[in-house]
């Protein structure tokens, strides 16, 4: 149902197609700004107070000024909404669209699948679920007559040695069915602790996109 409401929105011009796609977003930018960093570096001074060394920032002996943050989550509707750029390089991206009514995901309800299967994503200009979420990377393993473990058929001596297989299905793996297990809406709260990690995206088209199975066992002999 929600697929085809933004479709025939976009058709009656109610929401361009623009206004579909969206910006990507760098929702980290703030949390790794070189002001930021530089201001709470610890490492630079040489009086640290009882309230730097904590989150809370505040008086550590009294809790009237120790109320968390009041977050408030994007309202802006599935579709219309920019997209928010990936923390790092096949991260899985965060949801930056209100989310009221789609969860929680059950097994005979997943609204997500309406906008993001590969199908119907381009239509509604919505990320579409990556290649890697229709396969199963997991190895056939048994034991040998010798007692060794096998791997898809062949003797291993470590379990770990052992290139990621990659199974391509036909349909969504159920493993990957759960989308809030690893995708999660944002609220508009300033991250507690500056953030000196930068990712190193190979292109801007990685900030966006997945290429888990190009890359999967790169540098794996």
């Amino acid at each position: 149902m929600l697929k085809q409401s933004l479709i025939a929105m976009a058709a009656l011009g109610l929401i361009s197609v623009s206004s579909v796609a969206g910006n990507v977003v760098n929702i980290n930018d703030t949390a790794s700004s070189a002001d930021r960093i530089a201001k709470e570096d610890l490492g630079t001074k040489k009086v640290i107070t009882e309230e730097e060394l904590g989150l809370r920032k505040v008086d550590l002996y009294s809790e009237d000024t120790a109320a968390p943050s009041e977050g408030k989550f994007t309202r802006a509707a599935a579709g219309t909404a920019d997209r928010f750029e990936r923390a790092y390089t096949n991260a899985p991206p965060m949801i930056p669209h209100d989310v009221e009514g789609m969860l929680p995901i059950v097994a005979s309800n997943n609204a997500c699948l309406g906008c993001h299967m590969p199908e119907v994503a381009p239509s509604v200009k919505a990320t579409a679920i990556p290649a890697s979420h229709f396969a199963n990377f997991r190895p056939a393993t048994g034991m040998a007559a010798d007692g060794k473990i096998t791997k898809e058929g062949k003797e291993v001596d470590n379990t770990g040695d052992f290139k990621t297989i990659v199974k391509k299905m036909s349909k969504l793996n159920p493993a990957r069915f759960n989308c809030s297990q690893c995708h999660a809406p944002q609220a508009n709260i300033d991250p507690l602790v500056a953030n000196t990690f930068t990712p190193d995206f190979g292109n801007d088209e990685q900030k966006s996109k997945s290429n888990l199975l190009d890359v999967i066992n790169a540098g794996v002999k």
